[in-house]
């Protein structure tokens, strides 16, 4: 297989593995507006984020899938429902006052763990396809994944910023950001049949 080839199939399995992110990142934007350095810690912490994911994919693809087990990664979703229940409850014990942005700061380790549990299931993916191709063709799939983070958050920055969407998050970030976190958590952990469910 060749470099171009790879290239183009790791652009598309990137996309089909994290277009969801796009919404997750534009309420993340949508928290952060009028704070300094938001784009920088979601850029670091989605870097964070998807390197914890590849680099879990490699080490399983290369016989290192010992340290984390299938069973283990529905558990990941307690991530975002708990960063979405504690979301929750800031909402209801200071009401949703937009003067003061300082009460909802974000946070980059937030953005990697969030970014993490959303992305756990994509391990399950990553690793059939990266048992399939060449060493060169890892690499390739590798550094075009790594690129296209950045491209990513770009593209949800761009979304959460266009007038319409930006009035409409910022009338109703309060209440979606929990809620999508709380649905990403509880999807993660019914989707992977964590505690039985």
């Amino acid at each position: 297989m060749d470099m171009t080839t790879s290239a183009l199939q790791a652009i598309g399995l990137f996309m089909v593995t994290n277009i969801d992110d796009i919404i997750v990142l534009s309420l993340f934007f949508a928290r952060g507006a009028g704070q300094r350095g938001t784009t920088s810690k979601l850029i670091v912490g989605q870097y964070l984020g998807f390197g914890a994911i590849l680099l879990a994919s490699v080490a399983v693809t290369l016989g290192a899938g010992l340290f984390l087990p299938d069973a283990a990664i529905p558990y990941f979703g307690l991530i975002p429902l708990l960063l979405g229940i504690y979301a929750a409850w800031q909402v209801w014990r200071n009401g949703d006052d937009d003067d003061d942005d300082t009460e909802r700061p974000i946070s980059a380790l937030a953005v990697a763990a969030v970014t993490f549990a959303n992305g756990g299931d994509n391990i399950g993916v990553y690793v059939p396809v990266f048992l399939a191709v060449g060493t060169g063709a890892l690499v390739a799939y590798c550094v075009v994944f790594l690129t296209l983070v950045l491209v990513l958050v770009l593209t949800a920055k761009f979304v959460a910023t266009r007038k319409p969407i930006a009035e409409v998050l910022e009338r109703w970030e309060h209440i979606l950001f929990p809620l999508v976190l709380i649905v990403l958590g509880l999807v993660i952990l019914i989707e992977g049949g964590a505690f039985g469910l």
